[in-house]
């Protein structure tokens, strides 16, 4: 008997040639005289839109003038935007010291030191880093920003902050070019002069210990002007509420859905009456309770500023939303991986912490980002209560004397700006689900 065998290699599909994208065009878009009609009609209204703004924004805008006036001299029917570009530090920076901006923008600068590296696929020790982005950052930054004198304990955390800044640059750079953590080379070195374990951490506490010392005098001779509050604005102020929420949201989220599954009643009594009361109230009068009500229920003489209200109560509503996207993504998770994992011997946290959560937060990520954009965009609700955020500035545009009335320019450029924000994480939203290959495959 003759054994036929056939060569079966996968076949690469032929790339779109002009015979079948005009085949394409034909079926999708001139199916039928009702397609091809609507399809032309919708193009002619695409086109007398983008006409428009291109001849508005672009072909007759004005980019330098004194004034408004100017302007119409200039141009009747273009835009106005010598305005935004007059405008322009304010609407980034608000009212901080003009002296004083290096200070935001070496903190954005640090930012994006610290957090470079958990974008890059060969280095180590990424929980880790984004631990010390979440528990440190915040308070080198805010010292940075508001500057003055600074109690222990904010010496203490910037002085932390100033070691895990560096050991995470250095961490880095040896995952780069050795692909090993820096715990891993402290490790090597500090094996070759003793082979006993409590030795070897010993000597890693000890230096551990010798640079929080070092980073402690350091930080003690660093003092920076005071900057009020009331100074912070902008584009600046709405970053740093959002970023101290979304940094709170997401840890209170989990800790309020596991409180709510929790099978100890009065925790999840608490945790339910919590998460629904938050949800039960627009943010709005969440921020008006927060600037009114929330220091009668502060000892005497213990007073907050309204900017930390504010942001307290951001944290503590959008940890409530977070909650259930959290709890929604643990009820994801079938009931046999907490079976397995109680199998190997694993108990609640360790079930939770190396089992369930790293599944659970894979199916979360769309709500999870959705959760943070629609954070970035509800802080603008702070300008009702009177903090001068990127849209209070916008608003103030139209209040300047050269520029009284200018209102379309500057609201269009704040809704570009949010556009530019809110797309880019969306976009990363999507990289990272591809990356983690959490949804259907086609």
């Amino acid at each position: 008997m003759a054994i036929i065998t056939l060569n079966k290699t996968p076949t690469r599909p032929a790339p779109l040639s002009e015979t079948s994208m005009l085949g394409w065009m034909r079926r999708s878009l001139f199916s039928s005289w009702f397609n091809g009609a609507l399809t032309i009609f919708t193009l002619y209204i695409v086109y007398i839109t983008l006409q428009g703004v291109y001849v508005w924004g672009f072909a007759d805008a004005t980019l330098v003038a004194d004034n408004r006036r100017a302007c119409y001299d200039y141009s009747l029917t273009g835009a106005c935007w010598a305005g935004v570009i007059d405008w322009m530090d304010n609407i980034f920076y608000g009212r901080y010291p003009r002296e004083e901006i290096w200070r935001i923008d070496l903190g954005g600068l640090l930012l994006i030191l610290w957090m470079a590296p958990l974008w890059m696929r060969k280095v180590k020790g990424k929980i880790w880093i984004g631990v010390t982005v979440v528990t440190f950052y915040p308070f080198l930054a805010g010292y940075l920003f508001a500057g003055g004198d600074k109690g222990l304990f904010m010496q203490l955390m910037v002085a932390a902050a100033l070691v895990a800044l560096p050991a995470n640059v250095i961490n880095m750079l040896i995952g780069l070019f050795k692909e090993q953590s820096l715990g891993q080379v402290l490790q090597s070195l500090v094996a070759k002069f003793s082979e006993d374990e409590k030795v070897q951490r010993n000597l890693m506490l000890a230096l551990v210990a010798l640079s929080l010392v070092i980073a402690f005098v350091f930080q003690s001779q660093w003092q920076e002007v005071a900057v009020s509050w009331t100074k912070w604005g902008g584009l600046f102020l709405t970053l740093a509420i959002a970023g101290i929420g979304i940094a709170c949201s997401l840890p209170g989220g989990i800790i309020l859905a596991l409180g709510r599954r929790s099978k100890l009643p009065i925790i999840r009594i608490l945790s339910t009456g919590f998460i629904e009361i938050f949800r039960s109230v627009p943010l709005i009068t969440v921020l008006f309770m927060a600037t009114t009500m929330f220091p009668l229920f502060m000892p005497e003489g213990f007073v907050l500023n309204k900017l930390t209200q504010v942001i307290i109560a951001v944290c503590l509503f959008n940890a409530c939303y977070m909650a259930e996207t959290v709890r929604g993504g643990l009820q994801a998770i079938p009931k046999g991986q907490y079976e397995g994992a109680h199998t190997i011997g694993l108990g609640y946290w360790g079930t939770m912490g190396f089992v369930i959560m790293p599944q659970a937060l894979k199916y979360m990520i769309p709500n999870i980002v959705g959760s943070f954009i629609g954070l970035l965009k509800d802080t603008t609700l702070v300008s009702i209560i009177g903090l001068f955020d990127i849209l209070g500035m916008l608003r103030s545009i139209s209040r300047d004397v050269p520029w009284l009335g200018l209102h379309k320019e500057p609201l269009i450029f704040g809704a570009i700006v949010f556009f530019i924000i809110c797309f880019s994480m969306s976009k990363y939203s999507r990289h990272l689900e591809a990356k983690l290959e959490t949804g259907n495959k086609k």
